[in-house]
């Protein structure tokens, strides 16, 4: 009952939240718009706003209390790999032929720039901030590093196909707030710590996709190219090499 019960409120809570994404999208024609900024900033406010302020702090208190004090369990460290599914539905779903609003080439510089903004401005804030995570395991739990990474691979999944199917972007974000509940779940972080994660996230992907196209008529300006991804193992190490070809 309990775990139909948070499935039920994880899915109206991510249609909520990519229902207002959406809502957003369609007055600012993918433009830069104040309206967009509202909900990251919402929360990246509340997470910082709550370093300091004690009602805020009881709300992590009794939180971390319902899910983990009260009830203990082990860990399940599924967010580990869960953070970057909507990510990789991304390009399933092109491989499957379900084309999405840009080419591999521009998508992929997309999401590396997202992400690179995104833990670039985590890192920053996990160094200078010292907010110690529930569990005493460290000092650099402000804010999420995982709800950064699924929440920019959420609303990435939702740029890309939010002219296909909302659905899209709710099946991500509903990832997005799983992972981000798991870092709870698995007393990795206090609640306060993982919405400024989110908000990074959710604005480093919406910063990447309103730069892009300037980025991209500077760079690919009167230039055929093309990009080519391939996946090596050599060594026992994997990984992919990517190549550009201009002519």
């Amino acid at each position: 009952m309990i775990y139909r019960s948070f499935l039920i409120l994880l899915l109206s809570f991510a249609t909520f939240v990519s229902s207002a994404q959406n809502d957003t999208a369609r007055l600012s024609r993918d433009k830069f718009t104040p309206y967009a900024l509202i909900l990251p900033a919402a929360l990246i406010t509340y997470g910082t706003i709550a370093l300091n302020n004690p009602s805020l702090q009881s709300v992590d208190q009794h939180i971390r209390k319902a899910i983990w004090l009260d009830h203990p369990h082990g860990q399940l460290p599924i967010d580990d790999y869960l953070q970057y599914a909507p990510g990789a539905a991304v390009y399933i779903l092109n491989a499957c032929g379900v084309q999405g609003k840009n080419n591999f080439r521009d998508r992929t510089l997309i999401y590396l720039a997202a992400n690179a903004l995104m833990g670039a401005t985590i890192e920053v804030m996990k160094h200078s901030i010292s907010s110690e995570r529930p569990d005493g395991s460290g000092n650099d739990g402000f804010p999420s590093g995982h709800a950064g990474t699924a929440f920019v691979a959420a609303e990435f999944l939702r740029q890309e196909y939010k002219d296909v199917s909302p659905w899209y972007g709710i099946g991500g974000y509903a990832a997005a707030i799983a992972t981000a509940y798991l870092r709870l779940y698995n007393d990795k972080h206090w609640f306060s710590q993982l919405l400024p994660g989110a908000g990074i996230g959710i604005l480093s992907t919406k910063v990447a996709y309103w730069v892009y196209p300037y980025v991209k008529r500077k760079l690919f300006k009167n230039k055929q190219s093309s990009l080519v991804a391939l996946p090596f193992y050599h060594s026992g190490a994997a990984g992919l090499s990517v190549n550009y070809f201009f002519h």
